[in-house]
């Protein structure tokens, strides 16, 4: 089998102006990238505000094992399928990629074998430098807080007045905005800054966060427009004064410079699939400590350029798709038509109990092997998260993404489950090894789910307390007992109620790798409540996030990198990215 890298390279790419064309759009609507990708102008949305949106999919997964589940590669899957195979007018949404885990161990996330977002290298790589401004405009923010308690230290208050400036009295024990960088750097985690002298700014221990990490990303994937956008980065939090008092973006005048620096970035990046079906590649925030979806932008243009949408949402329904509902469809107004729940029968052995399967190590023997009893136990998990969307009133379709090692009894086995949990249909799916081909009859049971009636409500309004939210989550989505909240977490709910905040929606910090706050617990686990340790504020964003475990917002190299096999020949051509 060809790699995933072979594949794309081998492909005949379509100029995207022909891509553009397709969709009704039109040389003037584009800022292009090359041949082969293009920003989309933001104007397109009022001139398009009049036609009719399209049905709106949302692909989400079970619980994953370490190795993901093929979610990315089954968006782009079924896109395929509706598009080249069905003739439906069709786009696909889904987030960029950090370059960290491209040289990592996670590798990029393009899609897979015959169904990826192409050109590959661009995807995964530098593409549009959205990451980047990101960065530069986080940074940014970072400095002129160092900055200002430097020179609040060494000035007076008429000297600050004489150069307009009141003093912000910032308290450096405060601070929670790290600086960020593109790359997985475990060093950086912790550091002391501000070393060598007064004229190098205020000695204080601080430390880096991945890029994509940064609330500047969150805001990317939720501002609506370039006046929206100003106003998230203009409230974001960045420290508290000795009295306590919110320090904002707007206070230390560097809002405007970083609405600057983004104003490229929010316009949604056009590219393509493998088999020449339109897709945006746009934003990409952590799906545990922010919502973990692309761009609520993107959405809101292609649901008028097409009839099909289909979008991809991070991590588990328990994660990604709860925070799509309650958060993004907020933002955008979008209501959903169908999900479409990705799950594997290596997926659901584990966590019946078989095998273990640990990143960057070879598949166990007995997750590939027909082992019924284990999958049928595994199920409960598929069950609870079939039940999960149900709750929305949103009709769902299982996507059984099929490996060679999986058996026909175990195929049809998972099917009957997740039919009888509620699912409208389950289809195995094979658009790993035969792109939308592989995936034509997943199509059609999702063309038949859309047109299923559809009841969506949130989960939960946003005027009641903090704690009623949690705890709704907790119960409803997790299966948590109750919830305990630790000191800091109480003092939290009680700060961010007197700021006003308690009318933000939730943005749940937990592991991806259990429906609990434990990643080794696996299944349904019963029997248990939801620790909250703490909860933080990204205010620009507009969410709360309680911690509900340690979250690494910078990640570490594996010992043998994936960057080790990646490298360029004499004649330029990129090798080894996965």
């Amino acid at each position: 089998m060809k790699t995933d890298l072979q594949i794309a390279q081998e492909a005949e790419i379509v100029p995207i102006l022909d891509i553009a064309k397709k969709v009704g759009l039109a040389e003037s609507d584009l800022e292009p990238y090359g041949w082969y990708k293009a920003k989309v102008h933001l104007d397109v949305v009022e001139r398009l505000k009049d036609k009719p949106n399209a049905k709106y999919i949302d692909v989400t997964a079970i619980t994953p094992t370490p190795l993901g589940e093929g979610k990315t590669t089954t968006t782009v899957g079924l896109s395929q399928a509706l598009g080249s195979q069905l003739g439906k007018n069709v786009f696909t949404c889904i987030r960029q990629p950090s370059m960290g885990p491209t040289f990592g161990i996670k590798g990029g996330a393009a899609g897979g074998g015959y169904s990826q977002i192409i050109p590959m290298e661009d995807f995964n790589l530098h593409f549009t430098g959205d990451i980047h401004a990101v960065g530069v405009a986080h940074n940014l923010a970072a400095a002129a807080l160092d900055s200002r308690m430097m020179h609040e230290r060494r000035l007076s208050d008429r000297a600050l007045e004489r150069v307009d400036l009141k003093r912000l009295d910032i308290d450096p024990y405060s601070i929670l905005w790290n600086r960020v960088v593109d790359v997985e750097d475990a060093a950086m985690r912790e550091i002391i800054s501000g070393l060598g002298g007064k004229r190098n700014g205020v000695i204080r221990e601080t430390g880096y966060d991945i890029t994509v990490a940064s609330e500047v990303m969150a805001i990317l994937a939720l501002a609506t427009s370039w006046k929206d956008l100003r106003e998230r980065l203009g409230r974001i939090t960045l420290a508290t004064d000795n009295s306590g008092n919110p320090i904002t973006a707007d206070d230390l005048g560097v809002a405007g410079a970083m609405t600057v620096l983004m104003r490229d970035a929010l316009m949604p990046n056009l590219m393509q699939t493998l088999e020449g079906t339109p897709a945006f590649v746009h934003a990409g925030p952590f799906a545990n400590i922010a919502h973990g979806n692309s761009s609520a932008i993107a959405d809101q243009v292609a649901v008028k350029l097409a009839d099909y949408v289909v979008t991809e949402s991070g991590f588990g329904s328990d994660i990604g798709m709860e925070k799509f509902f309650n958060i993004k469809c907020r933002v955008t107004g979008l209501i959903p038509n169908c999900v479409v729940m990705v799950a594997t029968v290596r997926a659901l052995k584990m966590h019946g109990g078989l095998g273990r399967v640990v990143a960057g190590k070879p598949m166990p023997e007995e997750l590939t092997q027909e082992n019924l009893e284990y999958l049928e136990k595994g199920c409960a998990n598929l069950r609870a998260h079939v039940a999960i969307a149900r709750q929305f009133g949103v009709p769902v379709v299982v996507a059984i993404n099929r490996f060679t090692t999986d058996t026909d009894k175990e195929i049809e086995l998972v099917r009957r489950i997740a039919i009888d949990a509620g699912a409208e249909d389950a289809v195995p799916s094979e658009h790993w090894a035969k792109g939308g081909a592989g995936a034509r009859d997943l199509a059609e049971a999702v063309l038949a789910a859309c047109d299923k009636p559809s009841d969506f409500k949130f989960l939960y309004p946003l005027d009641i307390p903090i704690k009623e939210k949690i705890e709704t989550i907790a119960t409803q989505v997790y299966g948590a007992d109750g919830v305990d909240y630790l000191p800091d977490a109480e003092a939290k709910v009680k700060q961010y109620t007197d700021l006003g905040y308690d009318n933000l929606p939730m943005c749940m910090a937990k592991t991806h790798l259990s429906l609990s706050h434990d990643p080794s617990l696996k299944g349904v686990p019963k029997g248990w409540r939801l620790p909250i340790r703490d909860i933080r504020a990204s205010v620009g964003a507009g969410f709360l996030y309680p911690l509900c475990g340690e979250m690494k917002t910078m990640p570490g190299l594996p010992r043998r990198p994936a960057f080790m096999d990646i490298d360029m020949d004499e004649n330029g051509v990129i090798r080894g990215l996965s």
